[in-house]
Order: structure tokens, then C-alpha cells, then sequence
């Protein structure tokens, strides 16, 4: 092999690493009827994992600002993904438990 491909493979790991780890997006957890954490930041482009930690089923959706989703009901253990676009503001709510409220922040 030449020098040149074997600087391209030992460098494949990392940049498989970098890829991974920006595609994880970030997280929020439904338990104990809330939003874990609150509120969030996150650029426009990235994406954020809704996933349903708790014992009941939620119905996580937005109905205002510039990214709307309704993601219909998320039994325990179900997780969906969410891509903001729009820079803005994005009320998060569970259409069954109207306590559970939280803000994505897209900037």
C-alpha cells in the first residue's frame, strides 16, 4: 500500500467517530409525565430524539412555530426523530398530557 491510502484508512476511524457522534442529534426523554431536560437549544439542521421512557403512552407534538410535527402516539419504548429547520422558537407539548411542555430553541 502506498503511504498515501494508509494515511486515508488510519484516519477512517476518526472520522467515523466525528460522524457518529454528530449524527446523534440530542436527546429527550419522556418520564414521569415530563420532558427530561426542559427546555433545549439546537442549530438549525440538527435533529432531536423523542423517546418514551415512561410507563404510559405520550403524543409529543408542536402545533406552533416554524417546525410543526405531530408524531401520534408513542407507546413505552418508542422513539422518533425530529429535524429542526427553521431558526425560532418551538412549543413542544403531549397532546394526553397537557402538563408536559417544553421549548426547542433553533437557532
Amino acid at each position: 500500500m502506498t503511504r498515501m491510502r494508509l494515511a486515508a484508512l488510519a484516519a477512517f476511524p476518526v472520522l467515523a467517530l466525528a460522524v457518529t457522534a454528530s449524527a446523534a442529534g440530542h436527546l429527550v426523554s419522556q418520564k414521569d409525565k415530563q420532558f427530561q431536560p426542559g427546555d433545549i437549544r439546537v442549530r438549525a439542521g440538527e435533529t432531536v430524539v423523542f423517546r418514551n421512557d415512561d410507563s404510559v403512552t405520550h403524543n409529543v407534538m408542536a402545533a406552533g412555530g416554524a417546525d410543526r410535527f405531530n408524531l401520534g402516539a408513542q407507546k413505552p419504548g418508542d422513539s422518533a426523530e425530529v429535524t429542526f429547520a427553521e431558526p425560532g422558537q418551538v412549543p413542544v407539548i403531549c397532546a394526553i398530557h397537557p402538563k408536559m411542555k417544553m421549548t426547542v430553541t433553533v437557532e
